[in-house]
């Protein structure tokens, strides 16, 4: 079960990435084996969502399935905040991101009104997929935890395909 949060930089042509924690690799630093790459540590990136009537089921609480919608919103506003559109990337590079296998646990529930934190931590990372921690939280109160992973994918074949090495180079 997930319990850290926290980003790792993604992205080219970023702001500084010393002030989002990002520790660059040495410039002949490359990924060659399937060992997952462990990530360091970083502050949590935090993304808020306020849950609205279109997120609460019959019983005024927010659907299960709507957890997975805010765990999306939040790594997509992540990779934003570290300057990759994926639209861009997509376009420039032909590789996209699919999620390959997700697993949550709901601890309490979130009531319409609710401001949320969603955060994002890579937890590991290969040549392919990265394996990422979410928590959905009000205040400090857990509400929701996952891990999701994410694979990346050629876009016209969607056949695995390694990361882009602008993103890898800001994982390791």
């Amino acid at each position: 079960q997930p319990q850290r949060a926290g980003p790792p930089g993604l992205g080219p042509g970023l702001p500084s990435h010393d002030e989002l924690g990002v520790v660059r690799p040495a410039p002949d630093a490359h990924v060659s084996s399937r060992e997952p790459m462990k990530p360091h540590a970083a502050k949590p990136f935090r993304h808020s969502v306020r849950v609205y009537w279109e997120d609460t089921d019959a019983g005024g609480i927010v659907f299960y399935a709507n957890y997975l919608k805010f765990f999306e919103r939040a790594r997509t506003e992540w990779l934003r905040s570290l300057g990759v559109e994926q639209h861009v990337l997509r376009a420039r590079t032909g590789a996209m991101f699919i999620v390959s296998d997700a697993a949550l646990r709901y601890r309490s529930p979130a009531r319409l009104d609710d401001l949320l934190d969603v955060t994002v931590d890579v937890l590991d990372a290969a040549r392919a997929t990265l394996r990422i921690g979410q928590q959905a939280l009000r205040g400090g109160e857990l509400l929701a935890d996952g891990e999701i992973r994410i694979a990346c994918v050629d876009t016209p074949s969607l056949r695995p395909r390694r990361f882009p090495h602008e993103i890898l180079q800001h994982i390791a």
